[in-house]
């Protein structure tokens, strides 16, 4: 075959490949809806501390502890959203399943009525011993066991306490769907 055959062959598949939609999919749309990052996040240690009017009322952090704030935005529909909280830490792990020890607690503003949460320590916790015979190590999220599903609620900010260290994770969700019925 001639050179201008081969050069023609080979440029209808590189087209096609550069028009069809797969070549379009490398560049998601910006996110939208639930997808968007609609809380806003702040953090502050004892060093840093500055009381905010929204939260004055709960208490500063302590020494070797970081306050995370959550506020969520109003929404028309707030019934039909929840909060989900996880918190860990992330590290290189191996191929084991890795898990921290730490205790999720849920205390009271005195005088005040609301909630917020800490988790005083966490240390490592239990995995799994399986044999990783020469397997990188790769970062991923470890979580203790207490997980954190919250209703929706944006009149006031979710307060956590956490050791120094620790991540706050935390995703929307909502309900798409109908009530069913049984009689």
């Amino acid at each position: 075959m001639k050179l201008p055959q081969l050069c023609h062959l080979a440029a209808v598949p590189l087209a096609f490949t550069l028009l069809s939609f797969n070549a379009s999919a490398v560049s998601p749309p910006p996110p939208t809806g639930l997808d968007a990052p609609m809380i806003s996040v702040s953090s502050m240690n004892a060093n840093n501390y500055a009381p905010v009017e929204t939260v004055k009322m709960f208490p500063a952090p302590k020494k070797g502890m970081v306050q995370h704030i959550l506020t969520l935005p109003k929404l028309e529909n707030e019934a039909d959203y929840m909060v989900e909280i996880q918190i860990g830490q992330t590290q290189l792990v191996d191929c084991n399943k890795h898990g921290l020890n730490g205790q999720l607690k849920e205390l009271t503003v005195e005088g005040w009525g609301y909630n917020y949460y800490q988790v005083d320590e966490i240390s490592e916790g239990p995995s799994t011993m399986m044999a990783c015979f020469e397997l990188a190590k790769k970062e991923a999220f470890v979580q203790i066991p207490d997980e954190l599903t919250l209703r929706y609620d944006s009149r006031l900010p979710k307060v956590f306490y956490l050791p120094e260290g620790t991540e706050l994770r935390f995703r929307t969700w909502k309900a798409d769907s109908t009530y069913q019925y049984s009689k």
